[in-house]
């Protein structure tokens, strides 16, 4: 019995550790979303969402079963994420009227914007949500059946494993969002970074959602094999530290022509 639920300690540390990954893209978002807002508007805003992604992460955790069996949903997510990162990826990136619209869009928001901001934010915290329970059951139902009675759908040990792991999450967010923003202020050439990170998190999605047993385009394991994980936080931490060491140059050349 010991060992069962040093097993169970043992898979909640882990899950914490990828809870807190995962909460640093959503607090990320959180942050890039509501950075064109007033102080005193941003820090509203930037409550809601953690609110907001505290009542989807429980409504995600008492629908598993329907999370885990509709692809739709998932497909949703993944859309949504794909679209707000790429979108914003593709503006930074070509054309010279980009950033004269950026600010022009800036403006309007700070005056006008903030309840479609908060909805923007509503939208990606669903999908985090959803990528966020996706992982942690992945990782739960691998645990052995504890002696505890069945909850939501599943054995009970392991629904509190996923609990206790999405409440350290929200947790973080609350942190890391509040020190993205601060970031966000010093170095503002970091949000094509952050947007990009949210593509790539999108892309997770879809690979989720592509290897369900009901698209079966990708083996059906694939989405929690070694390969991948490597591959995807890999990835993330190259785009990370692309974004880190990229904005000084471009800072400084700006400031050379000035």
């Amino acid at each position: 019995m010991e060992s069962l639920w040093l097993e169970y300690a043992w898979a909640l540390l882990i899950l914490i550790g990828l809870e807190g990954l995962l909460s640093a893209d959503n607090a990320l978002v959180l942050a890039v979303i509501a950075k064109h807002l007033p102080k005193d508007h941003k820090k509203r805003a930037i409550n809601y969402g953690i609110i907001l992604a505290f009542v989807f992460r429980f409504i995600a955790l008492f629908a598993i079963s329907f999370i885990a069996n509709v692809w739709q949903i998932q497909a949703i997510g993944a859309a949504y994420l794909l679209y707000l990162g790429l979108k914003h990826v593709i503006q930074a990136r070509f054309g010279k009227e980009n950033e004269n619209i950026h600010k022009e869009d800036e403006k309007e928001s700070a005056g006008k914007g903030f309840w479609p901001t908060v909805g923007k934010i509503a939208l990606a915290d669903l999908a985090f949500a959803i990528d966020s329970i996706l992982a942690a059951v992945a990782l739960a139902l691998g645990l052995p059946d504890s002696p505890l009675d069945d909850f939501g759908g599943m054995d009970g040990g392991q629904f509190i494993v996923i609990l206790l792991g999405g409440i350290a999450g929200l947790v973080l967010i609350k942190y890391a969002a509040t020190w993205f923003v601060q970031l966000l202020d010093k170095r503002p050439a970091l949000e094509t970074t952050a947007y990009a990170i949210v593509a790539w998190v999108g892309v997770k999605l879809a690979v989720i959602t592509l290897s369900h047993e009901d698209i079966g385009v990708l083996d059906h394991h694939f989405p929690h094999s070694t390969a991948w994980t490597v591959i995807f936080y890999g990835v993330l931490v190259g785009i990370a530290l692309m974004g880190w060491f990229a904005p000084g140059k471009k800072q400084s050349l700006e400031n050379g022509k000035s």
